[in-house]
């Protein structure tokens, strides 16, 4: 008898083993919301009360980054498991008339390593890798299904005249002077019945939020944004009566209207909590919320009323931590403490490999990533990254390095691949005020040979100048 109660626990214990390592997978980016962005965070004007309920039921990460510091590069990162001087796309490059630069069909994305592993796939937001019919659209990247938008362009509209389900075009009641149908409601609705449908199984949802990127806009007569508008005192700025569709909607109330926006947002990220507890699943389900850059300044926004980078320098299109530095939350209740915190040095490109483990999958071959399986779980040793390496195609062409405590960021790299490199101390300088490089050439050196090792030459993104 005893032998018997010995055997069966032992294999309850096998059995909590596998379902630990094959958790469902809630993915959640937000767009363009800054690190200080959230209450969890220092955020002291902005109502985030699912997201704050969230990190204090899992693990608050206070250094990780984004893949890079605008939307398609850093969201390639995110699907392939490399950093910016690897991934095939490497800029915001736009397709006419609707949609951006396709990844290519030889890349192996982490929706198809979760459906490899018999997970249902989800997609519901922002798309932005593959105009719709290429080979870079979300249903030959690995998603079972999709609803939202194919075109990061068209997504600055949130009253849209159409969205995207799976491959058909889905047209809705909008236009610029007639908004009837909000999209990101349309796509939650969508999400939830995902959600709700594929509760019984393994699956990977990705929610690829719009909010709180700009345009600035809300539902006529939304009673969050009109709590901000009488909080803030804000007084209208003029905006032309008509608006004809093109660029972003002017906002009269561009302070309340991100407030609003951040809010809204995290009342779907409490939707979407509410619905796993309901479904049971919480146990078994792995939320993690993070977000694809720094905070904006287009359409009226005023990151520095809000102070969305949280202290830190530069915001969305930076290199420096403002840019490219973002909340990041993992939560799983059977697994994660509750109220922990981890100093980890992480980006992107650590996702895939963390999940493929997770999914009981090799990690992709090349991987720039580690797992932070250690870190999330706390058990073992967390492997530390020797450094973190960005690049940015705009403006001129950047780059940047974390090497430890050690930042580096070049400028100006298409018209000199040598441009001199910034270097500063993040453990005491952490807002990146004094550059030390003159004091530390060796540093500098080994920065500068990763930034040349790093950057692997892309004909559709180039970087550098030609030699």
């Amino acid at each position: 008898m005893k032998r018997l109660s010995i055997l069966f626990c032992m294999a309850l214990f096998a059995l909590s083993a596998f379902a630990q390592k094959r958790p469902n997978v809630i993915f959640i980016l937000a767009d363009d919301m800054g690190y200080g962005d959230l209450g969890c965070y220092g955020q002291e004007l902005i109502q985030t009360p699912n997201i704050d309920k969230l990190a204090a039921s899992g693990m608050r990460f206070t250094q990780f980054y984004a893949g890079t510091s605008v939307c398609a590069p850093s969201r390639a990162s995110l699907l392939t498991g490399l950093h910016t001087g690897h991934t095939p796309v490497r800029g915001n490059f736009e397709i006419q008339p609707e949609g951006q630069f396709p990844i290519p069909d030889s890349t192996y994305t982490m929706a198809e390593m979760f459906r490899k592993a018999g997970y249902a796939t989800g997609l519901f937001g922002k798309w932005g890798l593959g105009h719709p019919g290429s080979e870079g659209a979300p249903e030959h990247q690995g998603f079972d299904r999709f609803y939202g938008y194919n075109c990061q362009r068209q997504s600055h509209n949130f009253f849209p005249d159409h969205l995207w389900d799976n491959k058909q075009r889905v047209g809705l009641a909008n236009t610029p002077t007639d908004q009837r149908q909000y999209a990101p409601d349309l796509i939650q609705e969508r999400a939830l019945a995902f959600l709700t449908g594929n509760s019984k199984a393994p699956f990977f949802l990705y929610l690829a939020y719009t909010l709180p990127h700009a345009g600035l806009q809300l539902p006529a007569g939304d009673s969050v944004f009109e709590a901000y508008k009488r909080k803030f005192g804000e007084k209208p700025v003029a905006v032309p009566e008509k608006w004809d569709g093109k660029g972003y909607q002017p906002q009269a109330y561009p302070r309340a209207a991100y407030a609003a926006m951040v809010t809204k947002l995290d009342s779907y990220v409490g939707e979407v909590m509410q619905e796993v507890k309901r479904l049971g699943i919480e146990e078994s389900t792995l939320i993690v919320f993070t977000s694809d850059n720094g905070p904006h300044r287009e359409g009226g926004n005023v990151p520095e009323f809000f102070n969305s980078s949280g202290g830190l320098r530069g915001i969305k299109r930076d290199l420096y931590e403002g840019g490219i530095r973002v909340p990041m939350i993992a939560a799983w209740p059977s697994v994660i403490k509750k109220g922990t915190e981890s100093d980890y040095a992480g980006a992107f490109w650590d996702f895939f490999p963390t999940f493929a483990a997770l999914a009981g999958q090799p990690a992709p071959a090349g991987t720039d990533g580690i797992s932070i399986l250690p870190a999330l779980t706390s058990r073992g040793k967390q492997k530390q990254h020797a450094f973190l390496y960005w690049e940015f195609h705009e403006d001129g062409g950047r780059q940047a390095v974390r090497m430890g405590d050690w930042k580096g960021v070049r400028l100006g790299v298409k018209k000199d691949r040598n441009a001199p490199v910034q270097l500063y101390d993040l453990a005491t300088d952490p807002r990146e005020i004094k550059d030390i490089s003159a004091a530390h050439p060796d540093v500098v050196k080994q920065i500068a040979a990763i930034m040349a090792r790093e950057h692997i030459a892309n004909k559709d993104f180039p970087l550098v100048a030609e030699k």
